[in-house]
């Protein structure tokens, strides 16, 4: 040993053993390189296991940027990243390996380790005013890479990772317990980690800080409960899939003061995928979400589409969309299962939406009709209130299945201008109250039953369209509308209707009250 050297053994000893006991060790003064070139994920994780052992501490990041791998988070364990600090995640596939218990987009599988990981931990929390980058943009152009192939070239090993995902899975039950709709998905055989995902753990809390560059999905807590997620920027560019926040099969969630922009869901909520999360049968459920901006993305939103093991018991408040593909958006589909209800919104301003401001939908992806069965999903005792839209391409959109109808759902207090109007089909029990859309086609209502609207009206009418659109259905009762001059009639009548009623409506103002088209021998009541 050279001379000088075991002092310095010493003193590194006793600074590691101070800096555990005081429970916060400052990675930089243990011996974490900050420059960004060199890996430290052996020394992070011995750091976590060795607190965690010790009763829980925080781990402590000066400005600097720290390289690390996989990260396995333990219980009562704190990352805190002060400002100028980033933990920059790898970009080498390697350093996710070995392939360990996950869940991607719905499915448990083995693959890649997820960047924050976590399996049957407790109080896990990361904070600060620094930055995470995850560094997405290899396994992006994988993704696209091997998207390409199987389209030129089918079925076949492009990377060794897809022959690893073959020897660590049971593939051929995969495919047996997902529906005929993901099949081009399990063919990729290469699934990107989350940046950050936990599996059946308890109390996480995710505050303050800035996270980029997800490879997939961003925070994607799984089987999960007690989850605080306050004060979080997340900027993703233009890039697959990579979600901002999916809590899924959780519970006791909420979600605050929140900036997101990304490259597909802004907030999800989600239950798993098909057979496999039926039989697990773990809900999303308790949940709060509340004063956060979406600024870019394919929802606002959403809850689905894999919810099949159930969606209930959700707020969401209080929230702004500017430039999102839609705000809200429920999506399911034939073959999927699960429920979806308890679901309320209010107070909602959207902006700049390039499809619908809301929508409701059961038929998300090409499925065949089928019988009722726990494969056939429901929509069911969902409100919206207080929303106000504008530069909206599509105001209302509630799809629901010929078997299945979308059931008990209320609006009302809404004001959007869209290009497109409000569209009902297949649904029943709907109720439309103070609901303005400045649409030249405001309200079109299709194959639906039981559906009130109370005080509904346009501030653009168009004369070559009427103001209401009703098709094939029954029990309508239509109250206390006050239309503007300009449609060519209060209601068209088309196909088969019945029960259409009428009352207490103001028609001085328009030149015809019913339209009939083709043979529809309705005659609606008018009160």
């Amino acid at each position: 040993m050279k001379r000088g050297s075991l002092p310095l053994f010493i003193l590194i000893s006793f600074l590691f053993s101070s800096q555990l006991n005081a429970k916060t060790v400052n990675m930089k003064l243990l011996g974490a390189d900050d420059s960004g070139n060199v890996i430290n994920t052996e020394l992070i994780n011995r750091t976590i296991a060795d607190l965690s052992d010790e009763g829980g501490g925080t781990l402590y990041f000066p400005a600097g940027t720290y390289l690390t791998g996989a990260v396995k988070l333990k219980s009562n364990i704190t990352i805190e990243l002060e400002s100028g600090a980033t933990l920059l995640f790898s970009d080498n596939f390697d350093d996710y390996l070995p392939f360990v218990e996950m869940r991607y987009e719905g499915v448990l599988m083995k693959s890649f380790s997820p960047l924050f990981y976590a399996v049957e931990e407790e109080n896990i929390t990361i904070k600060g005013r620094g930055t995470i980058d995850g560094q997405g943009k290899k396994w992006w152009d994988e993704f696209y890479r091997v998207i390409v192939d199987i389209r030129n070239n089918g079925v076949r090993d492009l990377n060794k990772y897809q022959f690893m995902w073959k020897s660590a899975n049971n593939v051929e039950e995969l495919y047996r317990l997902t529906n005929s709709d993901y099949t081009g998905t399990l063919d990729r055989r290469f699934f990107r980690p989350p940046l950050f995902q936990t599996l059946r753990c308890k109390n996480i809390r995710i505050e303050g800080v800035h996270v980029i560059n997800s490879p997939f999905w961003t925070l994607n807590p799984e089987f999960c409960e007690n989850i605080t997620i306050t004060g979080v920027t997340i900027n993703n560019p233009d890039s697959p899939n990579t979600d901002g926040i999916n809590p899924s099969s959780c519970k006791n969630v909420h979600i605050s003061d929140c900036h997101i922009t990304v490259g597909d869901d802004c907030i999800t909520l989600k239950s798993g995928r098909d057979e496999q999360a039926r039989n697990l049968a773990v809900p999303c459920e308790n949940i709060t979400i509340t004063n956060c901006t979406m600024l870019s993305g394919h929802g606002g939103v959403v809850i689905g589409s894999e919810v099949s093991g159930d969606v209930r018991k959700v707020t969401i408040s209080n929230c702004v969309f500017d430039g999102t593909d839609r705000g809200i958006r429920l999506k399911s589909t034939r073959g999927r299962g699960g429920i979806v209800e308890e679901i309320r919104v209010s107070n909602i301003v959207m902006k700049n939406i390039q499809k619908e401001a809301v929508i409701m939908n059961l038929k998300y992806s090409n499925m065949d009709p089928e019988p009722v069965s726990e494969r056939t999903p429901v929509f069911r005792n969902i409100h919206i209130s207080g929303l106000t839209g504008t530069d909206v391409n599509r105001a209302i959109e509630i799809v629901g299945l010929e078997e299945m109808t979308v059931s008990d759902v209320s609006l009302s207090n809404i004001n959007i201008q869209s290009k497109e109007g409000a569209r009902i089909d297949y649904a029943k029990n709907i109720l439309m109250r103070d609901v303005r859309i400045d649409s030249s086609s405001p309200f079109e209502v299709l194959n639906s039953e039981n559906i009130t609207m109370h005080n509904v009206w346009t501030g653009t009418p168009d004369v070559e369209k009427p103001f209401m659109h009703v098709k094939n259905s029954k029990d309508l009762f239509i109250q206390g509308c006050f239309p503007m001059p300009g449609n060519r009639s209060f209601i068209q009548l088309d196909g088969k209707n019945e029960g259409i009623v009428l009352k207490n409506n103001y028609f001085g103002r328009i030149d015809t009250v019913v339209d009939v088209e083709g043979n529809d021998k309705s005659k609606p009541i008018i009160e």
